[in-house]
């Protein structure tokens, strides 16, 4: 018996050291991602934007702008077979359509989206068109997909096989219910994943957002998802939206958001972070108080939601928070290329 206590409390106080380790090295990472940078930079939501980051970052490197990085980058995610919830795998909506959204915004204020528009496999291409090609700022539905076709983008079918069979499989309880971290609805069947609930642990996360600062010192956004899945048809969130899901200030900074769109949208969240570090607050205090306001208006739902901000403002500092435990985002500039940093949240596990 002696042996076995010395053999747990050795493996105990392993897990602590490891538990400390990991601590210390998220407050480092947190703490290097916060201080002032010189030099290009770009940062996105969740774990595929380090992939995306990369792809980014060929523009970056090169002493590209800031713009063009950011359309480069996300587009990474919107082909990704494997992602359902942003581009040409994106679950469908109810009624079986994969409806997409994007917009983009550069620091003079130029910004161009579009909203629910099908069979394009890079919203956030035509979104930059709209931005350059004509006097209006968001499109919609059909009259977005005849845009992007004048402009020679190609119709494709969206839906793919793996999505279809999801939304089957859907339609046999067609429950609606958010799950935390993810865009994904849950199926209410046995067996599914507690976290994201898809079959067989499947699912990704949800929109991505992407903020860039290039070598000459100009701030760009990107935002890109297909949305909640499974929602009502002719549902918008907040990623096309000017000042909710994105929004980007060349005198100040730019913030983007990720989670339930309607909660955003409700607080003008990336403007209200933007705004916060105008006032002279760093990415992470603008990023916390921007969430806690969401909280303050309805504390009794945001329990069971999730809501996470990102910002980098014009001295190349980073800061996010988050309402539930699990949303991260990725760092890249010269000296790291895949860093993944956990947010700070106010609720330290996930009500998933």
């Amino acid at each position: 018996m002696t042996g076995r206590r010395n053999f747990l409390k050795a493996s105990l106080l392993g897990v602590s050291a490891s538990a400390l380790a990991w601590g210390s090295k998220l407050a480092a990472n947190q703490a290097a991602a916060a201080q002032p940078f010189s030099g290009a930079r770009v940062v996105s939501t969740w774990d595929f934007g380090v992939t995306a980051n990369q792809a980014a970052w060929t523009v970056l490197g090169k002493g590209g702008h800031a713009l063009d990085a950011v359309e480069t980058g996300v587009q990474v995610p919107e082909s990704d077979l494997k992602n359902h919830s942003v581009g040409k795998a994106g679950y469908p909506d109810r009624d079986g359509h994969v409806t997409l959204d994007a917009s983009i915004m550069d620091a003079d204020g130029n910004c161009g989206a579009v909203a629910a528009i099908e069979h394009i496999e890079h919203p956030i291409c035509v979104a930059r068109m709209v931005m350059e090609r004509t006097p209006h700022v968001l499109l919609v539905g059909e009259g977005a997909l005849q845009f992007a076709l004048e402009q020679g983008f190609k119709k494709q079918e969206l839906l793919t096989p793996e999505s279809e069979k999801a939304w089957h499989e859907w339609l046999k309880t067609a429950r609606y219910k958010p799950s935390i971290n993810s865009e994904v609805q849950d199926y209410g069947r046995t067996g599914n994943n507690s976290k994201t609930g898809m079959p067989g642990g499947a699912g990704n996360h949800d929109t991505i957002g992407m903020l860039a600062i290039d070598a000459q010192g100009r701030l760009a956004g990107a935002c890109t998802t297909s949305g909640m899945a499974w929602k009502l048809r002719g549902r918008v969130g907040d990623s096309p939206i000017i000042g909710a899901g994105l929004y980007v200030d060349g005198e100040v900074g730019a913030a983007t958001s990720t989670g339930v769109g309607e909660e955003v949208i409700r607080n003008a969240g990336s403007f209200l972070v933007v705004e916060l570090m105008r006032q002279g607050r760093s990415p992470q205090d603008a990023c916390r108080e921007a969430v806690m306001r969401i909280i303050r208006r309805r504390p009794t739902m945001t329990k069971d939601l999730q809501v996470g901000f990102l910002a980098m403002n014009k001295h190349g500092q980073v800061g996010a928070w988050a309402i539930q435990h699990g949303f991260s985002y990725a760092v890249c500039d010269a000296k790291k290329q895949d860093g993944l940093i956990p947010s700070q949240s106010v609720y330290t596990t996930s009500n998933s």
